[in-house]
């Protein structure tokens, strides 16, 4: 006997998205001019790493949206699945941006051209302050969606990012040394692949239904064997259905069989203990020759 409930996906961000894809496209048409006016490489980067930023935010703002979609016709667990799909591709779109700017960064290096450091910094400083205020408006959700955390720490680096850019160009003025810029380049890169390396790793991980980093599966097996009535447990599967949804699937042996109480007061403690929203059991009232404590 199966029993399962669920949760809308929780999609409270658009507001959001829509604020920081508004500025942040204001603020990329804004790098690449002065970026080319000033000839900065750093800034050029900068606007780079931003744009695919930008893209990341409307892949993650559509995956939530889609994935708020009611299941029907042959996709029975809805469209959710694209919220870790989207996670894997802005994550391939940040690994392309890091290409872009080492090609435009070395470049630099080879032939180097006077940076006008003024301007640098005041663009740079811009997209601090505009960086800033778009992360902290992922910061509430990041811990419980892959794609807002995805967006929050873009956001965040960004910032960062930003800032070393206003330092380079600081630099430039007071030394007059022209490969501080693309030098600042590398430092970008570096901290793009730091990011986007947990990312994409993490995304790839739900992908293949690999059981989500905040649940420990021996915690969950042992939960539910403690439960009354349970001899035993066998296949049991914890996955990821979204960046926020999870789904369990167990067979419980129970000799003295179960009551719809039972299940009603599991599912309860499993979703406020774990976070885990979607269950579906299987009851059977005799013990099998091998307890299963992942795969059968």
């Amino acid at each position: 006997m199966g029993n399962s409930h669920e949760h809308p996906t929780h999609s409270g961000h658009g507001k959001a998205f829509a604020i920081g894809i508004g500025l942040n496209i204001a603020f990329v048409a804004v790098e690449i001019f002065y970026g080319l006016i000033a000839n900065s490489s750093a800034l050029l980067a900068d606007a780079g790493h931003n744009a695919s930023d930008v893209l990341s935010l409307v892949f993650a703002w559509a995956a939530i949206r889609l994935a708020s979609i009611k299941p029907k016709g042959k996709y029975t667990y809805g469209l959710r699945k694209t919220t870790i799909l989207v996670s894997i591709l802005n994550a391939l779109l940040l690994f392309g941006a890091v290409i872009a700017i080492g090609w435009d960064a070395i470049g630099k290096f080879n032939n180097p051209e006077p940076v006008a450091g003024t301007q640098v910094m005041i663009v740079a400083g811009i997209g601090v302050v505009i960086n800033s205020i778009t992360a902290l408006l992922f910061m509430k959700g990041q811990k419980d969606d892959l794609n807002i955390k995805g967006a929050f720490l873009h956001m965040a680096a960004d910032a960062g990012v930003s800032l070393g850019v206003v330092i380079a160009g600081l630099l430039i003025n007071l030394t007059g040394i022209q490969w501080i810029d693309p030098v600042m380049s590398f430092i970008i890169i570096l901290v793009i692949l730091w990011g986007t390396w947990h990312l994409f790793t993490d995304s790839i991980d739900l992908a293949l239904d690999a059981v989500p980093k905040h649940i420990k599966l021996e915690k969950v097996h042992n939960f539910l064997l403690s439960q009354n009535g349970v001899e035993a447990i066998h296949d049991l599967h914890v996955w990821a259905m979204s960046a926020t949804q999870v789904a369990l699937t167990a067979h419980l042996i129970m000799p003295q069989g179960f009551n719809d109480e039972f299940i009603s007061n599991l599912q309860e403690q499993l979703e406020n203990q774990f976070k885990i929203g979607h269950t579906t059991f299987q009851i059977e009232n005799e013990r099998i020759e091998k307890e299963c404590k992942t795969d059968c």
